[in-house]
């Protein structure tokens, strides 16, 4: 069984991750999985919330892993964008505290399954275009035309997708059935 859900705004995805966030521990890896603009860093925001760690929260595009340090006594949250690193001898060089932390990585899937026996695999959808299909359009885009910050900024609806991998998610409803 996985679990998939639809939140119609940024903040009820980020509400998610809260709620996500604070059934997690040391150990848990969580791989995201969606197009630029989908939420990745948004659900992430919102699992830094729900474990109380330090922030702000930001996408670590350009440092490519960012530690949260836990503001009471659970662990922190190691944030990751494998964007860039393209294999996975490379993720293994940034020598991430798996083990004592939360490990959230954006674009990781076919890289980071090694890091642990069990993970999450969190798929976000996020329709481009929903807002015109509602009649929310400020201005309309013509083929071909990249999606700018308002587009990507703005509250549409995603669906997301929560699989458990491995013994960490058996029994709970993500886990997977084998």
């Amino acid at each position: 069984m996985t679990l998939t859900a639809t939140f119609d705004t940024a903040e009820d995805l980020a509400e998610f991750g809260r709620d996500l966030g604070g059934g997690l521990r040391p150990g848990d890896l969580l791989v995201l999985t969606g197009p630029l603009g989908a939420g990745k860093t948004t659900l992430t925001r919102g699992i830094g919330a729900g474990l109380g760690v330090r922030g702000p929260v930001q996408s670590p595009t350009f440092v490519i892993a960012r530690t949260h340090p836990n503001l009471g006594d659970g662990p922190p949250l190691i944030h990751v964008d494998a964007y860039r690193l393209g294999e996975a001898a490379l993720v293994d060089d940034l020598d991430l505290d798996v083990a004592r932390s939360v490990v959230v990585v954006e674009w990781g899937a076919g890289l980071v399954e090694e890091l642990s026996d069990s993970r999450l695999e969190i798929v976000i959808e996020r329709p481009t275009g929903a807002s015109e299909a509602r009649g929310e359009a400020d201005g309309e885009q013509t083929d071909g035309e990249q999606a700018g910050d308002d587009e990507l900024d703005a509250d549409e609806p995603r669906t997301v997708t929560v699989r458990g991998i491995g013994p960490r998610w058996a029994g709970t409803p993500y886990a997977v059935s084998a």
